[in-house]
């Protein structure tokens, strides 16, 4: 009985997960459970997959120099980020988030939305496959392709079509950069519709993606 159990506990947690990563290493995500949480809260659902090569690599690097600086060089956790939000906490300060894109990307395929520290635990082991078993263009491709823009809206196709009339190939530098300051609260700003400080911040993003350099290599064409 001992030896079953142990065999079970080991294929939960060590096989499954390996398996599910590496299926979606070729396999295109059906659906992820976001979108099934905002389908039922009526918000819809429109996404059409588009491989990274066709997808403007101004988007790619716009989102590394919003959301994960690191993400070329890093193996999913960038240390630095979690060091200075743990002191932050530490000193009372409100928390933050200190996801790289990989954890976003663990979180955006097999997890539900919230702050509880088991999904957070469980996110980060899923990071560590994520790193292990994807390159990093096919982990942004996922991400480019999963990411929600607005409600019912996921995926650079759709969210290029929807806030710029254009294909997600065709975006350019500045709208490519609206698009990636959106992406932490894409149900409240819009790329299409800026404020102020989505186009600020847009502006800091631009320039930002050329102090980056090298950083960006694994994101280049």
């Amino acid at each position: 009985m001992l030896r079953r159990i142990l065999i079970a506990l080991v294929v939960v947690t060590v096989v499954l997960p390996a398996v599910l990563v590496l299926v979606y290493r070729v396999v295109v995500p059906p659906v992820t459970p976001l979108m099934l949480i905002r389908l039922v809260e009526g918000q819809g659902l429109t996404r059409d997959w588009t491989r990274l090569d066709d997808i403007a690599p101004a988007l790619a690097q716009a989102v590394v120099a919003s959301e994960d600086n690191l993400f070329c060089e890093h193996t999913g956790f960038d240390w630095n980020a979690m060091n200075m939000v743990i002191g932050e906490l530490n000193e009372g300060g409100a928390p933050r988030g200190a996801s790289t894109i990989s954890m976003q990307v663990a979180k955006n395929l097999f997890l539900w939305p919230g702050r509880s520290y088991v999904r957070k635990a469980i996110e980060a082991y899923l990071t560590l496959y994520i790193e292990v078993l994807l390159p990093k263009r096919r982990i942004m491709e996922l991400y480019l392709n999963i990411a929600e823009w607005g409600p019912g809206l996921y995926g650079a196709e759709a969210a290029a079509r929807h806030h710029f009339g254009k294909p997600a190939a065709r975006l350019t530098s500045r709208e490519a950069a609206l698009l990636a300051v959106t992406l932490p609260n894409p149900l409240r700003w819009s790329a299409s519709e800026p404020s102020g400080y989505i186009a600020n911040r847009a502006s800091v993003i631009q320039r930002r993606i050329g102090q980056l350099g090298p950083l960006l290599n694994c994101v280049r064409d």
